[in-house]
């Protein structure tokens, strides 16, 4: 049975009774079912408008669960959201930009969504409604691993929130792949710094995706890089990952595979991180 609903109850109401499959832009969903039918219920959301758009809401930016990357772009955000709209250019081509959603990409939760490590770096969190009631969960909680989330049967991720400081820090994302566009990445990092009024670090988040089942966080190297001025970020950074790689990149658990070998990528992220940083100086 498919249905799709108008107004995001009725959406919870069969989600709780049917337990279907939960379709947003479909540009994960047909894909992997090959050409098949679907072998379930579909809820189909596309008819929730309420789910769309990009809006300031008192201590945070709200992003609907059902806003494309192309409706990101365009959405004016501030200085500190530019990670994510450099993570939006690399989604696919255009037309997978028009259609995937930045909600999909989360509850599809692929090693390598290219939404995900800029997310974990600006502190997002999702917003689940159920017929219960909304509870929110942060990214890093919510992504249990490849293809598992903490998204109960019976819940719907309406929005993604991210804490309203995107004014004041200034961000990168960066990814590697076999070509630059239309590629599953080999490895790819996110950075975020707030700086104070001297210029020094005053927070930093790094992020890394396709090293690991889920992106990562790398609290050591963050930790070592707070308070330097912004022009040593990016050679301390260098240093540190010289002398104590296996310390600072300890949370990642990048695989061999056809695209790249755990050392390459690992080696990867280090360029990367230093790239990115050198790309963050006010």
């Amino acid at each position: 049975m498919y249905r799709r609903p108008q107004e995001l109850g009725q959406a919870l109401d069969w989600l709780a009774a049917a337990r279907p499959a939960v379709l947003a832009g479909g540009t994960d969903f047909y894909p992997a079912r090959l050409g098949e039918a679907p072998d379930a219920h579909v809820l189909d959301l596309s008819a929730l408008g309420a789910l769309r758009g990009v809006e300031r809401a008192g201590d945070h930016w709200r992003i609907g669960a059902l806003t494309t990357w192309t409706e990101l772009l365009r959405a004016g955000l501030p200085p500190g959201f530019e990670a994510l709209r450099q993570a939006a250019i690399e989604v696919g081509g255009p037309q997978i930009q028009n259609r995937g959603t930045l909600g999909g990409n989360l509850c599809n939760a692929s090693p390598a969504a290219d939404g995900v490590p800029v997310l974990l770096a600006l502190d997002a969190s999702v917003e689940l409604a159920s017929l219960a009631g909304t509870r929110l969960l942060p990214v890093g909680e919510f992504l249990l691993g490849s293809r598992r989330t903490a998204r109960r049967p019976d819940e719907l991720l309406v929005a993604i929130r991210v804490p309203d400081r995107v004014d004041r820090v200034r961000s990168r994302f960066l990814k590697l792949g076999h070509r630059r566009y239309l590629v599953i990445s080999v490895a790819m990092v996110a950075a975020v710094v707030g700086f104070d009024d001297r210029g020094n670090a005053r927070s930093v988040a790094l992020a890394v995706g396709a090293c690991s089942a889920a992106a990562r966080r790398l609290p050591a190297l963050e930790a070592a890089l707070v308070g330097l001025p912004a022009d040593r970020l990016a050679a301390h950074a260098a240093d540190l990952l010289a002398e104590r790689r296996h310390e600072h990149l300890a949370p990642l658990s990048p695989i061999d595979d056809v695209r790249g070998t755990a050392r390459y990528r690992l080696d990867a992220v280090a360029t990367l991180v230093v790239r990115a940083l050198q790309g963050l100086a006010p």
